[in-house]
């Protein structure tokens, strides 16, 4: 009995463990993947709810806030500044008056796709100089994180 409380405490220290490695690498690789030169004049924040809106969109504003996890006062300022810079539209909801709908332009498909292009290019760098086998453990790993990310609260959006 002792010898399976030991090991489900080993277990549980090493889930935590590699929840805790797994954040720390996640939020390490996307803070060095945010600068671009495309999206150069765009906060994290604005470039995240641009790629959702292009990607899930139109989108009320909010079924927006949910899936980015704002407030509504942030996301009413962010989506005026996408409006403004010609990225997004804000319409009224046919169904709702009082309610708006965002939608990307072609100019912020356009801006997304470039980021994106850029991001993955500096990504591809890098993993190039991994070495096979590491990009073999890394090509493998990719379908668990993939699952993880569905997962977490708004990943199936």
């Amino acid at each position: 009995m002792a010898a399976t409380a030991a090991r489900t405490n080993e277990e549980q220290v090493s889930q935590e463990e590699l929840s805790s490695r797994l954040r720390a690498v996640i939020g390490r690789l996307s803070r060095r993947l945010r600068p671009t030169v495309a999206g150069s004049g765009l906060t994290p924040s604005q470039i995240s709810v641009l790629f959702t809106i292009v990607r899930h969109g139109p989108l009320g504003l909010s079924e927006l806030a949910q899936v980015e996890s704002v407030n509504a006062t942030m996301l009413s300022r962010i989506t005026s500044q996408l409006c403004a810079d010609g990225l997004i539209v804000r319409s009224p909801d046919p169904g709702d008056k009082r309610s708006a709908i965002v939608a990307a332009t072609a100019a912020g498909r356009r801006m997304r796709e470039r980021i994106h292009r850029e991001r993955t290019r500096a990504l591809a760098a890098h993993v190039e100089a991994l070495s096979h086998e590491q990009r073999l453990a890394l090509a493998d790993a990719l379908p668990v994180l993939e699952l993880l990310a569905e997962r977490l609260p708004g990943g199936g959006r």
